[in-house]
């Protein structure tokens, strides 16, 4: 048995030199094809380089010719020429003539040019060809900055590969210490061992989400239920109260009726922002994005509030410039139609509600809802949007507990946050940032 193992550590030790090299090779490999692009595209450059160049020098040397064997006429006298051979007019010695003018045969200053514009190329070729090579060690080190954090990865990754995790004994101990572990404990886990450190502290952050996370979802199906309970408690005492004196007594009969329509409408919403949660923690709730006007769009909010809203004075300060960004403005309007609703439950009538767009320092715009209600504790901002967090002072006032939380779930959704400021006794002044 020990002697098998030993075959084995060995086995990966090679396994591991073995890959050692190959990422060595693999990165030098990289770095030739690299140069050889570098290089490449180097001599490319150079090649069009030199060949504007010359193309350059032969029409110095045309015009320059041209000049001193006809002055200030060579230009009228190449024009005409020219447009009498693209036009076709012109017969074919005059068209001889023309190039044998333009190129200057048979003269030895022609000849005389090529041997001088040979020898300046040539000049300019061995000077570019000297810069290519001074600048190929400092290109060099360029690459190999660039590749240095794959060749450090490479290097972390050997270094794991030649750990010995793999031996049992780690297994047994990791294996030791989960079967150890309680369910609803809040212990963590130790291994006591410095090779499982990283895997400890992995595991660890690991069962710290998962704790979270089922106490979560256990707070979220009691609060629901609790809110379920209630008014299905008052609609079962009214069906009761009616099963036995609404036959008879009118005005039972109507109370009745009008608790049960209530309970029942108060349940409904709550079931329809409980599936609005639940589809959205699914990925099911597709935002519809578009080009919206912010002074638009909170101009009509403001209509609809002084009509729905007959108890508090609603008062809009648009920002003086046009606000659009990128959003879903059905899902937008929701959200700030909860923060509207919110001001109004937590201001007495009369008092008013300032609605505003604007734009935050850092020049991102902004959707703002200011009353002059009962305001918050800081301890109830830190929690304001848990699903069913209620504030104390909030409890005698009807509502789900659930609003909030999903106008952050759809400005989380835009990319947006919240700015809040709160005074007990003064008001609250929330701000979504987009």
């Amino acid at each position: 048995m020990s002697s098998n193992r030993n075959d084995a550590q060995l086995d990966r030790s090679r396994s591991s030199n073995s890959y050692a090299g190959t990422r060595d090779g693999g990165i030098t490999s990289i770095r030739r094809k690299i140069h050889g692009l570098w290089l490449r595209e180097k001599i490319r450059r150079i090649f069009w380089e030199d060949v504007l160049i010359a193309v350059i020098m032969h029409i110095i040397f045309i015009i320059s010719n041209a000049y001193i064997s006809y002055g200030d006429s060579f230009v009228s006298r190449y024009t005409d020429g020219w447009r009498r051979i693209t036009s076709g007019s012109a017969k074919q010695d005059e068209v001889i003539s023309f190039f044998a003018d333009v190129y200057g045969a048979g003269s030895a200053s022609m000849a005389v040019f090529y041997r001088y514009m040979c020898i300046a190329l040539g000049a300019i070729l061995i000077v570019q060809i000297t810069g290519l090579i001074l600048s190929y060690p400092f290109e060099n080190r360029r690459i190999s900055k660039i590749l240095r954090p794959i060749n450090e990865i490479a290097l972390r990754a050997d270094e794991l590969s030649r750990m010995s995790f793999n031996d049992e004994d780690k297994y047994r101990i990791i294996e030791a210490a989960i079967d150890n572990l309680e369910p609803g404990d809040d212990e963590k886990l130790s291994f006591n061992n410095s090779d499982l450190k990283g895997v400890e502290a992995a595991m660890n952050n690991l069962l710290m989400r998962m704790r979270e996370s089922y106490r979560q979802q256990a707070r979220f199906v009691n609060d629901a239920s609790h809110e379920l309970r209630t008014p299905i408690a008052v609609i079962e005492g009214y069906a009761n109260m009616l099963k036995r004196w609404g036959k008879d007594d009118a005005k039972v009969l109507e109370e009745s009726i009008t608790a049960i329509s209530h309970e029942s409408e108060h349940m409904k919403h709550l079931v329809e922002q409980l599936l609005f949660l639940a589809r959205g923690d699914s990925g099911k709730t597709v935002l519809e994005m578009k080009e919206v006007s912010l002074n638009s769009m909170m101009q009509e909010i403001y209509e609809e509030s002084l009509m729905i809203d007959e108890d508090h004075p609603y008062r809009f300060k648009p920002y003086d410039e046009e606000l659009t960004v990128q959003a879903d403005e059905g899902m937008l309007k929701q959200a700030v139609r909860i923060l509207i609703d919110n001001a109004a439950k937590y201001t007495n009538k009369g008092d008013e509600i300032i609605l505003s767009t604007g734009r935050v320092d850092s020049g991102r715009p902004y959707l703002r809802v200011q009353d002059t209600g009962i305001g918050m504790e800081e301890r109830d901002m830190e929690h304001m949007f848990e699903r069913f967090y209620r504030a104390d002072e909030a409890r005698n006032t009807q509502g789900t507990g659930l609003g909030l939380s999903i106008a952050k779930w759809i400005v989380d959704k835009h990319k947006g946050h919240f700015e809040i400021t709160s005074v007990t006794g003064l008001g609250t002044r929330i701000s979504i940032v987009l």
